[in-house]
């Protein structure tokens, strides 16, 4: 029988004084369970949402909004692509504002365009949103606008003022330090780094964590060169790379531009990783299937949505509170087929 399936169809609709009753507690007991509000034991939570189940209790969102003055929804502006790394951490947004007790609602943002950014801020604004999220990766330009609620920069550094402000990283600066120190590890004397595009933040960061393993070792630092996110970019320079016998490693900033390049180098008889190790960046599980498997760093979509969440929530609920510290988020390299020390230089003995 499903929950609440007991009553008759006439029968009102179940009411937090029923769940308290069922579940022995106080009503406010109850509203703090099911407003996921803290100072409630794990006892007197797991009774509270059994009779909730039992009773088939609902809250009434809308009834909520007007004796709060607040909505219970989180307004998200994202960049409108399905790339597997903004995809993903919208995936986890969702599921942390879900499990904050809140709606979501998202509007996508042309590519980098700040009108595009501030039109979407008015649109949710207009919703009623209670704070903001924003993991739009590439704000060129001024955003004129100020917000009268809280927001969460996610990897990106603020691009206007609000009534409180939360920034969270993704760590792409230590997992492009990870990546790189990984291939210098092996035995490599330098590694050379296939960017994204230059107006993205995450470019940035990762051009910074790269520079930071290569500097911290006393590594030559190799010319940048610069994809789009995209395999087809990879593959183009794989086919500049080729030609370059001193080139031993190669870190790409995202995984598809690496399956590319590794294309594009073993068309031109390089071999992977056997003549030259890659790197990727983003963890995507399907190039765990490729051939060779690739060597990446995951990205902490979950940690970097729920951390995020976590503290915009606190920020709209308790306004007046310092923000808790903030977690730290994981670094997970994950080692595969693509990565092995150099080749002998010639002349010397193999070990």
């Amino acid at each position: 029988m499903t929950p609440g399936a007991e009553r008759g169809a006439g029968a009102p609709a179940p009411r937090s004084a029923d769940v308290a009753r069922l579940a022995g507690v106080s009503r406010k007991t109850v509203s703090r369970v099911l407003n996921n509000e803290p100072y409630v034991s794990d006892e007197a939570r797991r009774r509270v949402l059994a009779a909730a189940e039992e009773l088939g209790y609902r809250l009434n969102h809308a009834a909520r909004a007007l004796a709060s003055g607040r909505t219970r929804s989180i307004g998200v502006v994202a960049l409108g692509t399905t790339g597997y790394g903004t995809a993903s951490l919208l995936v986890h947004i969702e599921r942390a504002v879900r499990d904050a007790g809140y709606a979501l609602r998202v509007v996508n943002t042309p590519d980098g365009d700040p009108e595009g950014i501030a039109g979407a801020l008015q649109s949710l604004l207009e919703q009623g949103v209670d704070g903001v999220v924003v993991s739009e990766p590439i704000v060129e330009g001024s955003i004129s606008v100020r917000l009268d609620v809280p927001v969460l920069f996610l990897g990106a550094p603020p691009a206007f003022t609000s009534t409180r402000t939360v920034t969270v990283g993704v760590g792409a600066h230590a997992l492009a330090q990870a990546a790189t120190e990984h291939l210098l590890d092996l035995g490599h004397t330098t590694v050379h780094h296939l960017a994204g595009p230059r107006r993205w933040y995450a470019t940035k960061d990762r051009i910074q964590g790269w520079q930071t393993a290569l500097a911290a070792r006393g590594a030559h630092e190799p010319p940048l060169l610069n994809g789009d996110w995209s395999a087809a970019s990879g593959y183009a320079a794989g086919r500049e790379l080729a030609s370059d016998r001193s080139v031993t490693a190669v870190f790409a900033a995202g995984d598809e531009m690496a399956i590319g390049l590794i294309h594009a180098l073993r068309e031109a008889g390089r071999r992977v990783p056997e003549d030259i190790s890659v790197v990727g960046f983003d963890g995507n599980p399907v190039f765990a299937y490729v051939s060779p498997p690739l060597t990446t760093v995951r990205q902490p979509f979950e940690a970097a949505a729920g951390e995020g969440i976590r503290l915009l929530v606190h920020a709209i609920e308790q306004p007046d509170t310092a923000p808790p510290p903030a977690g730290d988020l994981p670094v997970e390299l994950v080692v595969r087929g693509s990565t092995a020390p150099p080749p002998p230089r010639p002349g010397r003995p193999t070990p």
